[in-house]
Order: structure tokens, then C-alpha cells, then sequence
């Protein structure tokens, strides 16, 4: 059949399936780095948000609006082409995960912000009374318990940091999609893109279901 030749054509996935491998690692290693990085500056803008002198809590707060509102493609264009005519120069994998992670940070400094919120003030005031300094109230008892609350954003922001390496290609890096391109061109056949969308899919699907099932979970607990 037509349809099965033009989007399913296994000689072209079979040739083109080594350079698809290739580019799937890229944009895993280029996700859990950026994922990592995200999660310490998240956490690191959330404190501060919540806890530092106001002149910084609002250098925060600017920071978390303005990385929000910022779509993440004209940021990479930023990094990658504005940068090194102010002498900043990287490769397109460094660029991309230095986008990736500027945003990705900002979405997750206000998720474990209203995770600690969520906390009742009893903790805190607890913490306190036993005499605990701020670095162990906020390790041993606030951190713990904000962490089970945020696992179920945080793993949706993770899936929509993988999603979003896709975007990395407009900066010349291999990524998945941007090796499915240039198959898709090298074959002159669609079949390599939809086999990348079968990946994505297939790497995606379980974490999406995982969030599902924790999100469940946690809502029957509080009933």
C-alpha cells in the first residue's frame, strides 16, 4: 500500500535506524543532564524566594517570571547564536542544556515553592522548638516531606524537558529529531520521523503513566 511505502518503509528504518540510535542517545544524556541541573537550581531559586533578605527574593521572583515567559526556542537562539559576540561561546549541546536548564529551573523553583508552602507551619514550629538550625529543619524535616508532595509536577516537568530537547536542533545539535530530519532527507521519504515519534512515545508513555498512578495514589492518601 501507498500509505504503508511513504510512512512505514522498513528498508528506510532499517537504514537510517543506526543514525536514529545515535541521536536518541544525545537527547537522553542532553534531558537527564539538563533535568539534574534544573532540579538544584529549582531548589536553590526556592529557597531563596521563601527564605532570603527581600532585595533577593525579588531578584528571584524577576528571575522565575522572566524564564517562564521566555519561550524556550528564542532563548536557545540567544544562547547559542547572541552569545559569543559578547565572547561566551559553547557547543550546541552545552547551549541547548543551558536553555533547557535556565527554564526549566524557574518551572521547578515554584513547585518545590508551593511544596515547602504546603507543609503546615506545626512542622516548622516543631522544628524549632526541638532546636534545630535552619539547614537541618529544612534537610531532615520540611525537604523530605515537600519532596513526596512535588515527586508527581516534577516528574511532568521532567517529561516536558525531554520533550522539549527536540528544540535543540534549530542549533545544529543531533538530537533525535534533528538526526530523523536529515534522514528524512538523506531516504527523501517521512518514514525516519515517524519512526523518532515512535520513540519519543515509547520512552515517554511510561513516565507519563507513572505521574498517573502517583497522582492517584497520593489523592486516595489524603482521602
Amino acid at each position: 500500500m501507498e500509505i504503508i511505502d511513504t510512512f512505514f518503509n522498513v528498508e528506510v528504518l532499517l537504514r537510517t535506524y543506526p543514525l536514529m540510535l545515535k541521536g536518541l542517545w544525545i537527547t537522553i544524556k542532553l534531558g537527564v543532564v539538563s533535568i539534574i541541573a534544573g532540579l538544584a537550581l529549582g531548589l536553590v531559586l526556592a529557597l531563596i524566594r521563601l527564605y532570603a533578605a527581600p532585595p533577593v527574593q525579588l531578584l528571584a521572583r524577576i528571575y522565575i517570571d522572566v524564564f517562564r515567559s521566555l519561550p524556550l526556542l528564542v532563548l536557545l537562539i540567544i544562547v547559542y547564536y547572541a552569545l559569543p559576540f559578547v565572547g561566551i561561546s559553547m557547543s550546541s549541546f552545552w547551549s541547548a542544556m543551558v536553555a533547557l536548564t535556565l527554564v526549566s529551573g524557574a518551572y521547578t523553583a515554584e513547585i518545590f515553592r508551593a511544596g515547602i508552602q504546603a507543609i503546615p507551619k506545626g512542622q516548622f514550629e516543631a522544628s524549632q522548638a526541638l532546636g534545630l538550625g535552619y539547614r537541618h529543619m529544612m534537610v531532615d524535616v520540611i525537604l523530605p516531606q515537600a519532596v513526596k508532595i512535588v515527586i508527581p509536577p516534577l516528574t511532568n516537568n521532567s517529561i516536558n524537558v525531554v520533550k522539549d530537547t527536540a528544540l535543540a536542533s534549530v542549533v545544529a545539535m543531533p538530537d533525535l529529531l534533528k538526526q530523523a530530519t536529515q534522514a528524512q532527507a538523506l531516504a527523501a521519504n517521512p518514514s525516519p520521523l515517524i519512526l523518532a515519534a515512535a520513540i519519543y512515545v515509547t520512552i515517554l508513555w511510561p513516565l507519563v503513566a507513572a505521574v498517573s498512578r502517583m497522582e492517584r495514589r497520593i489523592g486516595a492518601g489524603e482521602r
